[in-house]
């Protein structure tokens, strides 16, 4: 259900680059949540750094909202870079198991299959 790499880099570059290979794959960043940075200002210990990315394609979201409007609540993507235990990691949870758990509409799984494709890409491009 979840795919996670490990990476060598520090926590800022592996964001970074995520960044980037998101743009390169066809992707566009909407959104980057700091939930690290919003926990320590609303005044929480909190030593790990985490950052969710929302990634949408455009075109795929299309598909997916054609198939079935009430799907927009899973939109978009997210991918997270995040630490742990001083390793930084990289991750999300597999499109293809939610709009699995979601939705029984065929046409789907071939969508979910595409996008998750290029999203492990792009976090293996991060890593």
């Amino acid at each position: 259900m979840y795919y996670i790499v490990e990476s060598n880099k520090t926590f800022e570059q592996a964001a970074t680059d995520l960044d980037a290979a998101v743009k390169r794959n066809g992707f566009g960043v909407l959104h980057v949540h700091d939930i690290g940075n919003t926990l320590r200002g609303k005044g929480l210990e909190f030593v790990n750094q985490c950052r969710v990315f929302e990634v949408c394609n455009p075109h795929q979201a299309a598909k997916v909202m054609a198939a079935e409007m009430k799907l927009n609540m899973a939109l978009p993507c997210r991918i997270s870079v995040y630490t742990e235990e001083g390793k930084t990691k990289i991750g999300m949870i597999k499109p293809s198991g939610i709009l699995a758990a979601l939705s029984q509409e065929p046409s789907l799984a071939g969508v979910a299959q595409e996008v998750e494709a290029k999203t492990m890409q792009m976090i293996d491009e991060a890593k």
